[in-house]
């Protein structure tokens, strides 16, 4: 669906935005199934705005890590030209910000302007932005003048069909490419009839393409439903939430898929691109519905870690292949930039020893090891302070200590003038700098 290059909203399905849901694998699956375009969840501008892009060679992806590293956004090549970052933002600079930090690994930009939930609200973001159409233009307008790829939103309907006429007209008029519009108002909810109307009337009053979104509980049940749903609202596309977050085959032209094989692909792909394991749940979950509380049910919600969701669906061949193949492509990387052999440096003896972060209880560190061995050999505590290291995304901290052999649990790697880089995240994003 690429116009000149460009992601075109004329008549596509897409996964709608949805928090804990619209995380890569989701996306993923979606695509397969065939939807044209997907959404990723709501990722707030402040916590993005400190994230850093890092290029994961172990899982092909390109990530943004937050200063506490968690992983904010995870994308990769397949779905480049498909995927649209939606960000919740109230500020039109620190949107820009976001938006060009994304740019060149996204298809397009969205601003959630129809969230009603408190956690969006509260900073003027999602719902509370309808009643500031001034700000709404703003936002739309630096974003439009400051990005390459098209930039769109999502509203909610006012309480009048004149007053959302007059809105989205407004917002046309930013330069957006498209508008997607979740039929009820602010205070409704899921339970509430979607307002096709309202949705039709919009449609016919601007000349961008408007996306149907409402209608997954009452009118789509089934992909057939789609074609219905776009009929009766007037729209050129149609977005998809929970219709899709029960069942994501829901876009494929063959028919619902059964949810337990639904089930297993996703979760070949959280295990593929090492998603969140409670994300992995939660999304399980979703897809169980009324079966939660089954013995699959109360077994996912039992795991803590992808490997034990792997058990409860019987994948832990699958699980454990994936990880011996991720491990390769770490010792392939891992040899290319590291010695084989410890390297002597008068009394100092330097060597690299794998670290994988996941592998540590949450609170555990290389510098608590260090600490720890440190005592046990009777030796000077480190002193460690905050430094920031070329090219590295965030400060860093680094210890000095002088000792004959050390043998740390970290991916230690090797510099020219005999520094230590410790990788603290499986995924290479912060380092942690060693001098001896």
């Amino acid at each position: 669906m690429m116009a000149a290059g460009r992601l075109s909203f004329s008549n596509i399905t897409a996964l709608a935005p949805m928090v804990r849901v619209g995380t890569l694998p989701m996306r993923l699956l979606a695509l397969d199934y065939g939807a044209d375009v997907v959404y990723c969840e709501e990722l707030i501008d402040i916590k993005m705005a400190q994230c850093q892009r890092v290029e994961n060679e172990v899982l092909q992806t390109v990530d943004f890590v937050a200063p506490d590293d968690r992983v904010m956004f995870r994308t990769c090549e397949r779905e480049r030209d498909r995927v649209v970052f939606q960000m919740g933002t109230a500020d039109p600079d620190r949107a820009l910000t976001v938006a060009k930090l994304v740019e060149k690994d996204v298809a397009a930009v969205d601003v959630n302007m129809g969230c009603p939930k408190e956690y969006s609200t509260k900073g003027g973001m999602g719902a509370a932005l309808l009643s500031d159409p001034d700000k709404i233009e703003a936002i739309l307008r630096k974003l439009v003048a400051g990005v390459s790829v098209p930039v769109t939103c999502k509203i909610r309907i006012l309480p009048s069909l004149e007053e959302t006429i007059s809105l989205v007209q407004r917002i046309q008029k930013t330069g957006v490419t498209a508008v997607a519009v979740h039929g009820r108002f602010k205070e409704e909810r899921p339970r509430h009839p979607v307002h096709c109307d309202y949705i039709q009337a919009v449609a016919q009053a601007v000349s961008i393409p408007i996306i149907a979104n409402g209608g997954s509980l009452d009118l789509v049940k089934t992909n057939t439903d789609i074609e219905e749903f776009r009929k009766a609202t007037g729209a050129s596309s149609v977005m998809l939430a929970r219709a899709a977050m029960w069942n994501p085959s829901v876009f494929s032209s063959q028919g619902l898929l059964p949810v337990e094989t639904v089930m297993e692909e996703y979760l070949k792909y959280a295990i593929r691109y090492d998603n969140n394991a409670f994300n992995t749940k939660y999304c399980l979950c979703q897809m169980l519905r009324d079966k939660v509380e089954s013995p699959l049910g109360k077994q996912v919600q039992a795991a803590q870690t992808n490997a034990e969701i792997s058990e409860a669906y019987g994948l832990q061949e699958f699980y454990q292949q994936t990880q011996d193949q991720l491990q390769a492509r770490r010792d392939a990387l891992q040899s290319d930039s590291q010695p084989d052999r410890p390297v002597m440096d008068g009394d100092v003896t330097t060597m690299a020893v794998k670290f994988e972060r996941r592998e540590y209880p949450p609170q555990i560190t290389p510098k608590m090891f260090l600490l720890e061995w440190s005592r046990k050999e009777k030796l000077e505590q480190p002193l460690y302070e905050t430094v920031r290291q070329q090219d590295s995304p965030t400060s860093v901290s680094s210890g000095l200590v002088c000792i004959k052999a050390l043998v740390l649990y970290g991916n230690l790697r090797i510099k020219p003038e005999n520094v230590w880089s410790l990788n603290t995240m499986t995924l290479d994003e912060e380092q942690e700098v060693l001098t001896c």
